[in-house]
């Protein structure tokens, strides 16, 4: 917008100083002729240069937004589960519980309920397995702080 204000004050200026003068010399039609052509010339080469600019300015537009060809939510379309290296370190939340007669009362992740609802229980670190008496019977569960030393981590689905 400033440029344009400002070609068309100085084409202006050019005009009138060009009619000004050839009016003092009292000069003919040639010379008014010429100074309309340099203003036209002038004026010519500032909307080539806003126009280049433009299409320059629409093209960046166009390549930074263009449409994502997928939407971005679907009600009919379901989340891609998670990679299977990065999901056998989720531990289902259902297996996590406060044991009597583990440090008091503590919290466990039943080594029965990981077997049945954890795909990769077999791989759990035995560092992390602990066995503690409920009252009735001795019973195995890992230890929550101990596997996230190694990792793991309890899912909590939504």
């Amino acid at each position: 917008m400033h440029r344009k204000f400002i070609a068309l004050v100085l084409s202006t200026a050019i005009a009138v100083t060009g009619v000004s003068v050839s009016q003092a010399r009292a000069a003919d039609a040639h010379d008014i002729l010429g100074g309309l052509a340099a203003i036209a010339i002038l004026g010519a080469a500032v909307h080539h240069y806003d126009k280049k600019k433009d299409r320059r300015r629409q093209q960046e537009h166009a390549t930074r937004n263009q449409h994502n060809p997928y939407p971005t939510h679907d009600p009919h379309r379901r989340a891609k589960p998670l990679p299977t290296d990065v999901a056998r370190y989720n531990l289902p939340s259902r297996c996590l519980r406060e044991a009597d007669g583990y440090r008091g009362h503590g919290p466990v992740l039943g080594a029965r309920c990981l077997t049945r609802h954890y795909g990769h229980a077999n791989s759990l670190p035995q560092q992390c397995k602990v066995s503690y008496w409920n009252g009735e019977r001795t019973r195995n569960a890992y230890e929550p702080n101990c596997l996230r030393q190694f990792g793991y981590r309890v899912a909590y689905s939504n």
